[in-house]
């Protein structure tokens, strides 16, 4: 499997911001273009608004005001976290040492 590093160039991170929002005004306009009523493209609307909030809730209301350790990889390790309560990221509890057999012959 190839790693793949993050975007680290300015320039292309607006690029890639720039192509989500074409393409999701394209979608949009597409939709709208097939939709018979205005209740329809009012429904739609609600829709893409409602789902924006529930991913700002998501990601920055949990990080900034309920759990300042949750960090987000995605919607997958945020749907772990609500579920378990957990941050994804929290390391596993230490497992417990077993007794040592010769405990008697410590040489401290």
């Amino acid at each position: 499997m190839i790693a793949v590093s993050d975007i680290q160039n300015i320039r292309l991170l607006w690029l890639k911001c720039g192509l989500f929002l074409f393409l999701g005004c394209l979608a949009a306009l597409l939709i709208i273009i097939r939709l018979d009523s205005v209740a329809e493209v009012f429904l739609l609307g609600i829709s893409i608004w409602a789902f924006c909030r529930c991913y700002y809730f998501a990601f920055y209301v949990i990080e900034k005001y309920v759990d300042s350790r949750f960090r987000f990889a995605g919607l997958y390790s945020f749907a772990k976290y609500a579920v378990l309560g957990v941050p994804p990221n929290a390391p596993d509890p230490a497992p417990i040492p077993d007794k040592p057999r010769n405990a008697g012959n410590l040489n401290l």
